[in-house]
C-alpha cells in the first residue's frame, strides 16, 4: 500500500473569481483533511481547464498538444482521486470543461474514484450533476462518489466563504471520496491464465 496519494481537482470555471473554483478548493481541502486524519500523505493539485482552453481546442481540431496541455491532462490521468467541478451552462457542464475531458485517456479514468461538483446561479440547476456530469464520467468507467455537491450563488457569503449547510455537504461528500481510497490501495485482480490460454 502506498502512503502517497495524489488528489487532483479539475475545474471548468471561466469567471474571475470562479464559483466552480471555490467549490473545487473546498472539496479538495476537505478530502485532503479526511485522508490526512486517516494517516495518509496527500499531494494536491488543481487543474483549471480555462488555462489550457486554447490548447485544448487546437488539440481537438489539429491533434497537436502543447506541453502545458499534456501536463494538465497527465495530472488528471495519474491522480489517485479526482474531484471534477463545472459551472452550469444551459443546464449542463461548460464547453471548456467538456473539451478538456474529451482529450483524457479514457482508460486512465476507468476505475478512478471521482467526486462531482457543480456551481450555478440558482437551485433549479441542482440535477445537473446526476443528469449531465454523472453520465459523462460513468461512460469512462469512473467509480463515482455516491453524492455530488451542487452550490448555488446564495450559498457563498460576501467574503466568498461557504454557508454552514454547504460546508457540511462538502465535508460529507469529501468523506465519501476519501473512503474510496480502498480502491487505490487494492491490488489489481489476478489474471486468470486458464482463460487467457484458452484452456
Amino acid at each position: 500500500m502506498s502512503d502517497d496519494l495524489s488528489v487532483v481537482a479539475l475545474t471548468g470555471g471561466i469567471s474571475f473569481p470562479s464559483s466552480s473554483r471555490l467549490l473545487s478548493d473546498l472539496l479538495l481541502e476537505r478530502t485532503a483533511a479526511h485522508l490526512e486524519a486517516a494517516g495518509r500523505t496527500v499531494a494536491t493539485r488543481t487543474v483549471e481547464a480555462r488555462d489550457v482552453a486554447e490548447d485544448a481546442a487546437t488539440a481537438t481540431v489539429l491533434g497537436f498538444r502543447s506541453d502545458e496541455l499534456t501536463d494538465a491532462l497527465g495530472a488528471v490521468e495519474r491522480s489517485d482521486l479526482l474531484i471534477a467541478t463545472s459551472p452550469v451552462f444551459r443546464g449542463s457542464y461548460s464547453g471548456v470543461f467538456k473539451t478538456f475531458v474529451d482529450l483524457l485517456d479514457g482508460q486512465a479514468i476507468t476505475g478512478k474514484p471521482v467526486l462531482l461538483g457543480a456551481a450555478g446561479g440558482t437551485v433549479r440547476h441542482t440535477l445537473v450533476i446526476d443528469q449531465a456530469l454523472r453520465p459523462l464520467f460513468a461512460f469512462m468507467g469512473a467509480v463515482l462518489a455516491p453524492v455530488g455537491v451542487y452550490a448555488s450563488t446564495a450559498e457563498w457569503t460576501l467574503e466568498r466563504l461557504p454557508t454552514t449547510a454547504l460546508a457540511e455537504r462538502a465535508d460529507r461528500a469529501a468523506a465519501e471520496l476519501a473512503r474510496l481510497v480502498v480502491l487505490v490501495d487494492a491490488p489489481p485482480p489476478a489474471l486468470d491464465r486458464s482463460l487467457s490460454s484458452g484452456t
